[in-house]
């Protein structure tokens, strides 16, 4: 299982390690190796010490070692609107609470609200995460000061944005992180518009010509609520995925979020067509959007990530709680406890994120030749023992947490439970002087 026959390596994470791979490979006893920002090899902990001796070690008494968790559909900056408008039907809670606030948001505050989140997400296990909102900018800088891997997008509507004003101008916005994040190592741009029914038909094209142009993904809201599947039906004599389809844009490199609402028919076209899936079990059920049809996409071979949404309609970003959530949902939502395995559930937040994302040679396993993005949870607690099945007890026991190391990119960025990258104390006390002055906005 190594990668290159020389000695250098700068890190070595033993335990137990679950790979994720293929054959679902785990190693007692075992290690990864990591030589810059790159998984050197998979092993036996002790051939591998005598590998590679110079190596600095991490290690817990009863670790468990595998590939850090993908969230693939999140708001970052919305950690700050947490709690604030809970309990309402969506348009209500976007209308009346969300559009309104976030017309007053500066690019410093979407930096400081992205800050607070990834420490969210690096504590909770998450190593990879696909934002789409506003100031993009912000958010990509905080991702990659924080030693975060990100996919970010600017949401583009038809309305002014409190970002870059008229529409028209999104586009040179758009341009400009495109060209100022090619070839970075952590932050990758998308394309987004946000969903049908804040973008016409002429600004879904553009923007879908644009993101083929630079070969980025489209990500997009879709189908989430039936409200949504009536107004289209009402505005265009279509449904949301057969208006996409019929204005040429449906293909492999669609992000599609949440796709609650869906016919048979369309479940086929997506597969057909390629579209990913990003499904978000928990702000589904919060904003009572409803159930996606996750078994049905599976079987029909869409590939499905699982996002958290933001932690405005979560209200957290722990993908341990969205990968339970996701596989108990399921079962309950059809009576059978077969539905959405552990598994499943396990390979929706690692290798599906990866593949979603277009980075399943990158990321998503541990394997040697892919990037280091890993993370160790200590398995000495009293809610995760025994240990039978690995999958089972990340699924259905592990909490965020349990999450004791966390690997970035090669780059250690939490040890210990203490981060390494940011400012957490700092952060938190800036968000909490920033919701003083929402709380006076809104009153």
């Amino acid at each position: 299982m190594t990668y290159k026959d020389d000695n250098r390596a700068d890190l070595l994470i033993a335990g137990t390690v679950y790979m994720a791979d293929d054959n679902k490979t785990i190693i007692e006893n075992g290690a990864v190796v990591v030589r810059g920002d790159t998984i050197a090899a998979v092993g036996a902990e002790a051939e591998l010490i005598r590998r590679y001796p110079t190596a600095r070690v991490l290690k817990l008494p009863r670790g468990l070692v595998l590939p850090g968790l993908i969230n693939v559909h999140t708001h970052a900056a919305m950690a700050c609107f947490r709690g604030l408008a809970d309990d309402l039907p969506l348009m209500q809670w976007l209308q009346e609470y969300i559009f309104p606030v976030e017309a007053t948001l500066t690019g410093d505050m979407v930096y400081q609200a992205t800050l607070l989140s990834i420490a969210e997400m690096i504590r909770s296990g998450t190593t990879s995460f696909c934002d789409m909102y506003l100031f993009a900018g912000d958010v990509a800088r905080a991702a990659a000061e924080c030693g975060m891997r990100a996919w970010v997008g600017e949401v583009l509507y038809d309305f002014p944005s409190p970002n870059y004003g008229p529409v028209e101008n999104g586009f040179g916005y758009i341009d400009k992180l495109l060209a100022e994040y090619s070839g970075h190592p952590l932050v990758t741009i998308t394309v987004d518009p946000h969903a049908v029914y804040t973008c016409s038909p002429d600004l879904l094209v553009k923007l879908k010509q644009k993101a083929d142009s630079h070969d980025a993904l489209y990500v997009i809201h879709l189908a989430e609520t039936q409200m949504e599947v009536e107004g289209a039906l009402a505005n265009f004599g279509k449904t949301p995925v057969m208006h996409l389809e019929a204005l040429g844009l449906l293909d492999e490199r669609v992000v599609a979020d949440h796709c609650v609402v869906l016919t048979q028919q369309e479940i086929e076209l997506l597969a057909r067509r390629g579209v990913k899936v990003a499904h978000c079990p928990e702000s589904n059920m919060k904003l009572a959007s409803g159930i996606a049809p996750v078994p049905r996409l599976l079987s029909a071979g869409v590939t499905v990530g699982l996002g958290t949404d933001g932690s405005a309609s979560n209200n957290d970003v722990d993908m341990f709680g969205e990968m339970g959530t996701a596989a108990r949902l399921h079962k309950v939502a059809a009576l059978d406890p077969t539905m959405v395995t552990a598994e499943q559930a396990l390979t929706m937040a690692t290798r599906s994120g990866a593949k979603l994302l277009h980075a399943e040679s990158r990321i998503g396993s541990l394997e040697p030749g892919k990037q280091a993005d890993i993370i160790v949870l200590d398995l000495e607690q009293p809610h995760l023992t025994p240990l039978y099945s690995i999958p089972s007890q990340l699924v259905y026991a592990a909490r965020g947490a349990d999450v004791i190391h966390s690997v970035i990119n090669g780059k250690v960025v939490m040890e210990n439970r203490i981060l390494t990258t940011l400012d957490e104390v700092g952060v938190m006390a800036r968000i909490r002087e920033m919701a003083l002055g929402m709380r006076r906005k809104l009153s």
